[in-house]
């Protein structure tokens, strides 16, 4: 019955279309995903971003939108959920976030979600497939059959078999709290997935498992370590070495380490936790935002801002805790013509009541949201 409702929801979400439109936003402060551009005006025909420039004479067939007192900044990202029905694509779509990237989960309902990244009230959905786990490692506790490896000859058909699903990337975990893959088997997985021409992200929780799988030429972690600090000068070596972006997840962290209890002594701080992500900013790591939904009771959408206002809190910048959450993760990923408010780019976009690029909480404030140029029912 849940298959049959999912199907029924794809179907005429497909076969509800709205009308193209055409419209301009004028005098609106802009974060175009790099950086911020006063008292602009932004055309938008046939769901592509046409025009930005000062000032842009409208047609009688455009609507004419006043930006004054409001902020236009490209649609947000999700770098690391876990979405399981149609109704988790609405909540993220609702918040603004168009573009949610699953880090494991069924591949038979992934491909049927998949089938909803035109439909205007759904964010678009990336997904890894199966993550890459060892048998009852971390992965296989939820309630569903999971393919593992147990050897590094494993890697080249586990690859193979996830490109047949259709997949994005690779995910790959390496969980100590639980039996887990050999960084043997680890570095053969981030070969395989290479000559597919797919990255691979790492799930980790721990220092010393972060820079073995990054020496070993992993795209990216998708969660940061818990256990210690690290050293200024080795990361400083490991990022001249190599080329990675990290999605701190740090609301989980937080809310996984509060959990624990007097156990939670053993792990980093709040403090600790957010000075690792600055330093990891300031050389020049590319830092992403996700929020990993559901777990931990987080939602798909909203919590989105929370994961921001603490990337602001580890001391970056409004700018760039905006491109953690639109042109870091566009760019990492590979998403074509999106995260950027730039002509020729798709018109995902956010229109809010204040000044986001002063405030990262004014994105609670009233907003317009579109997807393709059409708005999303909030």
């Amino acid at each position: 019955m849940h298959r049959l409702k999912i199907v029924l929801v794809l179907i005429t979400s497909i076969c509800i279309g709205n009308a193209q439109n055409s419209f301009i936003i004028e005098n609106v402060k802009l974060f175009d995903g790099e950086s911020i551009i006063e008292s602009v005006s932004v055309k938008v025909e046939d769901g592509i971003i046409k025009e930005v420039s000062k000032t842009i004479q409208p047609t009688d067939k455009d609507e004419v939108i006043d930006g004054k007192g409001k902020t236009l900044i490209p649609a947000l990202s999700n770098a690391h959920v876990h979405a399981w029905a149609p109704n988790s694509l609405t909540e993220a779509a609702k918040a603004g976030v168009l573009n949610v990237m699953d880090m494991h989960g069924l591949e038979n309902y992934q491909i049927m979600l998949k089938q909803l990244k035109d439909s205007t009230n759904f964010a678009r959905y990336y997904v890894s497939g199966y993550a890459a786990t060892a048998p009852e490692g971390h992965g296989t506790q939820y309630g569903f059959p999971v393919p593992t490896l147990t050897k590094p000859e494993d890697a080249k058909k586990f690859v193979e078999d996830r490109v047949k699903a259709n997949v994005n990337y690779i995910k790959i975990i390496v969980e100590p709290w639980r039996k887990t893959l050999s960084i043997e088997i680890v570095s053969e997985l981030i070969k395989e997935a290479h000559k597919a021409r797919k990255i691979a992200v790492v799930h980790v929780s721990r220092l010393e498992d972060a820079i073995d799988v990054l020496s070993k030429d992993a795209d990216g972690l998708v969660h940061i370590w818990r256990d210690q600090e690290m050293d200024k000068s080795q990361l400083k070596q490991l990022s001249e070495e190599k080329d990675f972006f990290v999605i701190p997840t740090v609301l989980t962290i937080l809310k996984a380490i509060e959990s624990l209890g007097e156990d939670a002594e053993t792990y980093l701080t709040k403090k600790q936790l957010l000075a690792e992500i600055k330093k990891l900013h300031d050389i020049g790591i590319p830092i992403l935002a996700g929020t990993d939904p559901p777990n931990l009771g987080i939602n798909y959408g909203t919590d989105l801002y929370e994961e921001l206002k603490l990337l602001g809190e580890s001391g970056l910048s409004n700018i760039e805790v905006l491109k953690a959450g639109t042109s870091n993760i566009t760019k990492a990923f590979g998403l074509e013509n999106t995260g950027y408010i730039k002509t020729g780019f798709i018109a995902d976009l956010i229109l809010v009541d204040g000044d986001v690029t002063e405030n990262i909480n004014t994105l609670n404030n009233s907003k317009i949201i579109w997807k393709n140029g059409k708005k999303v029912k909030l």
